[in-house]
Parts: structure tokens; sequence; C-alpha cells
């Protein structure tokens, strides 16, 4: 009768334990399957933000790839974080500034056009750092009142913070400099402690994985071609702007060396520095080789060769033009890359080659 009972008893202690283990290896399961991101950032990442936060008319051409409407995206389709959410399997990020039906349950995006890390305009990194803690605080009170479709707070400390920000300031420097590469440098300490104190907040409030982006060759953009003066002597060997990529350089090599320091301080972070330049030089140097072509012409624009830019007609503006097969394009409208080009760099991404530890995107859920 004992030997009975004490078997039953062990059977159902068995049962129990199998169940839970199921049950934890069930709950394990769907939290990597559901990512979480936050993005701060300029108009490399802006889903809409300029658009829902300053009403600034972002109309066709742009969206005419693959929305066939305006979204508040400065380019022909889908950006870099758009194909990291198809990617993930998720929603594309609602801005967080649109009031009109946002979907903020897999993530949100405080990025907005024109934005730079240093406070010069209206929504620069520290005042998108201020709106996500509003964000988050906000999301914790609505929740404990009953709502279900935010982001908890197990969610926030999972989420994955990406930064892109940096390329603005740089060139606002570069005008006030007159191009010059020294006096610019010395402004890039200043920069890059914006980005800093953001991790540093971003982590204070739980986040604890983030994903930071170094800044392209600007050198390269039509726009900066067309209205800098300029000699061959000005240009590298594949006809960028030397001086602008010289201090792109100095700028990713200090935000590399800042992500190491967080690394080392922030002892429980996963931090990855993804080198965004390098991926979109070999695009503008070998685009031939992947199926582009006219490397530092404006798509969407006006003039024609070698540019394709004015500031009296740009993109969408009368009298600018689109080229014939925006799929070969690299560059929209003078600043920013086609959804064809926005592939190439997010597909690089995915190949691990380029990120700092190597850490595939999905492997942070």
């Amino acid at each position: 009768m004992d030997h009975s009972v004490s078997s039953l008893q062990c059977f159902f202690l068995i049962s129990c334990l199998s169940l839970l283990v199921c049950s934890s290896s069930n709950n394990s399961s769907n939290s990597r399957k559901k990512p979480i991101l936050i993005n701060f950032g300029d108009s490399n990442s802006d889903t809409g933000g300029v658009l829902a936060g300053v009403g600034l008319p972002i109309g066709l051409p742009h969206g005419i790839t693959f929305f066939h409407r305006g979204t508040g995206r400065l380019g022909d389709g889908r950006l870099i974080i758009d194909f990291f959410c198809e990617h993930l399997k998720m929603p594309y990020l609602s801005p967080y500034l649109d009031s009109l039906s946002p979907n903020f349950k897999k993530g949100v995006n405080f990025a907005v056009s024109g934005a730079t890390a240093l406070p010069v305009f209206s929504f620069p990194l520290a005042v998108q750092i201020r709106q996500f803690v509003r964000f988050r605080n906000r999301s914790q009170e609505l929740i404990s009142s009953g709502r279900r479709d935010l982001i908890d707070d197990n969610g926030f400390r999972n989420a994955l913070y990406i930064i892109d920000i940096g390329q603005n300031d740089l060139l606002l420097a570069l005008y006030d400099s007159n191009l010059t590469y020294t006096t610019v440098v010395e402004k890039i300490p200043p920069m890059l402690l914006e980005i800093k104190k953001a991790i540093q907040t971003v982590y204070l409030y739980g986040g604890r994985k983030f994903w930071v982006h170094n800044t392209g060759p600007m050198g390269c953009a039509p726009k900066e071609l067309a209205i800098n003066p300029h000699n061959d002597s000005d240009l590298d060997p594949i006809g960028c702007f030397r001086v602008h990529n010289e201090v792109a350089k100095a700028f990713n090599k200090g935000l590399s060396s800042l992500c190491n320091e967080m690394r080392s301080q922030l002892k429980d972070v996963s931090l990855v520095y993804v080198d965004i330049y390098s991926i979109k030089y070999t695009l503008s140097k070998d685009f031939k080789r992947y199926g582009f072509v006219d490397p530092l012409m404006a798509c969407c624009g006006f003039g024609g060769k070698p540019n394709n830019y004015d500031r009296k007609a740009t993109c969408g503006q009368p009298g600018s033009t689109i080229c014939s097969d925006v799929s070969k394009a690299i560059v929209w409208d003078g600043v920013h890359y086609t959804e064809a080009a926005n592939r190439f760099v997010a597909d690089a991404v995915f190949s691990n080659r380029y990120s700092y530890p190597k850490a595939p995107l999905d492997q942070f859920w």
C-alpha cells in the first residue's frame, strides 16, 4: 500500500515537473518570437515622425516604389529599419508622434528627419530620449489601468534599442567651417557625449540591448557634390568628397571607441556596433558588381549628369524628374538611399560581417 502511494506520488511529481519544463520552454519560445524595436535617429530611419511632428508634407513621388503614397519616409520605398522589421516578422514601426492609429505593441520609432545628436533642432537625440522616458512611464500607467496593447515593463527590458544619428551634425559642422576637417573633428566629442548620455539613460530605465549604427560616406551624396565647389584633388578615387568621408571616419572611430567603453562600464549590456559606412562605400565603389548604375547621381532630381541635383528643383518639386529604373539607382533624392540600396544595406547587415561583436539581429530574442 505504501509502495503504491509512493509510486503514485512519484508519478504525479514527475508529471508536474514535465508540465513546468514544457511551460517554461513554451514561454521562452514565445518570448523569442516577440521582438521589440525602439529606434532613435534621423531621416535614415524616420518612418513618419517629421510628418506627424511638424506636418512637413512628404508625399509622392516619395513612397512611389513600395507604399505607392507618401508615408513621411524620405525615399521611394522602404528604409533599412523597415527591412529589419520584415526580417523579424513584425509590423513597421509607428512614429511616436503619430496620433492616428499608431501600433506600439512591437516597438516605437522616435526618429525624426533632420534630427541631430547635439541639441540643434526641434527633435535632437536628447528630446527623443525624453520622449522615450515619457512613453515608457505612461505605458506602464495605462497597463496598470487595464490596457493590453502596449509594451510592458518586461518588454522594455528585452527590447533592442537602435541608435542611428550624427550625420546631420557632421554636415552642419562642415558647412559652418567651410569644409575644414580639423575644425569639424574638434566638434565630434560633444556629439559622441550626447550618444553616450542617451545609452546611459536608456540603461537607467532598464534597457540592456543596444544596436548602434555608424554614419555613412556623406561625401558620396550627389547633393554634397553638387552644392560644394570642388576640383579633382578634393575627390577620392571613386569620385566622393574626401573631406566629408574623412570626417565621417573620424566620427565613426570615436563612436566605436564609445561602444567599447560602454561595454566595459555596463557589464550586463549587449551592445553591437554596425559599420554602415563600409557597406555603403562598398556599394558606391563596386556598384556595377551589384547591378546598380550612376552611384553619384540622384534618381529623383534635376540637372542631369554628373549629380542630377539642383536646390531649385529637388525631388518632387516642379521640374524634377525620376530616373527610368529606380531599382538600379543608389541615391533617391541626392541624399537618401533608394529602396533597392536600403535592401542591399540591410542584407549586408544580416550577413553579420559588419557587426562588432558578431551578433545576428534576431539573436536578441
